[in-house]
């Protein structure tokens, strides 16, 4: 399949569906819109990205002998973890996300802005379950995480 092809197919579809239900009694006004459509106001030119190589940080494994991290994070934050192996590999994570775990384990805010696939998810979630895991149970509401969970939910399903 030709990923190109295959859009201005599926925007030639949305085209005409939207074309299918547009009635414009003014000749001016329909003159106007049919030159937008054609412009394609409606659907932007194809975007290509590749992920950017980032920057290696310490395995989860390294952070928890540093100390840095609850000893039962190695466990949890594990690689490749199967319904028959629940061991999978120790998680490598980016240099970002490391930072972030230090600027959170030393207390402070911090905001992390990286693209698409760079763990940002992680780098908030790993924190919050290292605070949990050395507060323990007991001690009411301990973290409230805001996020888009329709995208989250969509992009680690399998996590």
């Amino acid at each position: 399949m030709n990923i190109f092809e295959f859009r201005n197919w599926l925007i030639g579809d949305y085209a005409s569906y939207i074309q299918s239900f547009i009635q414009i009694r003014d000749p001016q006004i329909r003159t106007y819109v049919q030159q937008k459509l054609q412009e394609g106001v409606l659907w932007p030119e194809p975007l290509i990205q590749l992920n950017p190589f980032f920057a290696g940080g310490e395995s989860i494994d390294e952070l928890v002998a540093q100390g840095l991290l609850h000893r039962e994070c190695a466990r949890i934050f594990r690689k490749d973890k199967t319904l028959d192996d629940e061991k999978g590999r120790s998680l490598r994570l980016h240099q970002h996300q490391a930072e972030a775990l230090r600027a959170a384990r030393g207390g402070h805010s911090y905001v992390l802005t990286t693209g698409t696939g760079s763990g940002k998810s992680l780098a908030y979630i790993i924190p919050i379950v290292d605070y949990v895991l050395r507060n323990g149970p007991g001690h009411g509401l301990q973290a409230i995480v805001v996020y888009p969970m329709n995208a989250l939910a969509n992009s680690q399903l399998n996590e």
